[in-house]
């Protein structure tokens, strides 16, 4: 087991990248969102449906930025707005990155199958978790086993943030492979495309590992109080 010092060091390092990328994918995107494409976000997802023989999906615009996402109980591809009507390499890459997760949800990936399976587990855990550590650090000498039932607690949530990987990266790769079997992207945008979505995907490869950070570190605490 590290010990607690090196878990620290791991926390702020962490917690140093991901301000990095961060910084690194909102400049990306600004970038890529002055290259122009003849298709709107929201052009390209339907195109992108319709090519899959997909037409029981809604697209639909959302406020917010970087805020796009897929939603399988509503059927629903909700692209923010920068997204729905732009006109560009990075609001084509988005598009196509959330219809990747309609492809999957049609052909019944594997990964998305079994984080969907957690959502309802893991969103019941987001909700007491906090309360249930808190309470088994205080309450450590009187019942040490609560401390032990938080982490396993949060142990779902960081699970649930390491499937989040492979189902991610999946989806931009079909993103990218679509666009260019499509002619949407040329030899000269189709590495932009790919370097957004890589580094949107980055921000989940840094949230997976800070929250095993975490967990180590209460790993680390229960080990001490015991």
């Amino acid at each position: 087991m590290l010990s607690t010092q090196a878990i620290w060091i791991i926390m702020i390092a962490v917690m140093l990248l991901s301000m990095i990328i961060q910084n690194v994918l909102k400049s990306r995107f600004d970038k890529y969102t002055e290259v122009p494409l003849s298709l709107s976000g929201a052009e390209v997802a339907s195109r992108m449906l319709q090519a899959h023989g997909i037409r029981d999906v809604q697209i639909v615009s959302i406020q917010g930025k970087l805020t796009d996402h897929y939603d399988p109980t509503t059927k629903t591809v909700n692209l923010s707005e920068s997204v729905y009507y732009g006109r560009s390499v990075a609001a084509a890459a988005v598009a196509a990155h959330e219809c990747g997760h309609v492809v999957q949800h049609a052909t019944g990936y594997a990964p998305l199958r079994m984080r969907s399976a957690l959502v309802p587990v893991v969103s019941f855990s987001n909700s007491i978790v906090s309360w249930v550590l808190l309470a088994g650090v205080i309450f450590i000498n009187v019942f040490p086993s609560l401390l032990w039932i938080g982490i396993a607690l949060f142990a779902l949530t960081t699970l649930f943030s390491f499937i989040t990987l492979p189902v991610e990266v999946n989806a931009s790769a079909r993103a990218v492979k679509w666009l260019d079997s499509a002619g949407i992207v040329s030899y000269e945008t189709k590495p932009m495309a790919t370097d957004a979505l890589r580094w949107a995907a980055y921000t989940y490869v840094i949230a997976a590992l800070g929250s095993l950070a975490t967990l180590l570190y209460y790993i680390s605490m229960a080990n001490r109080r015991n």
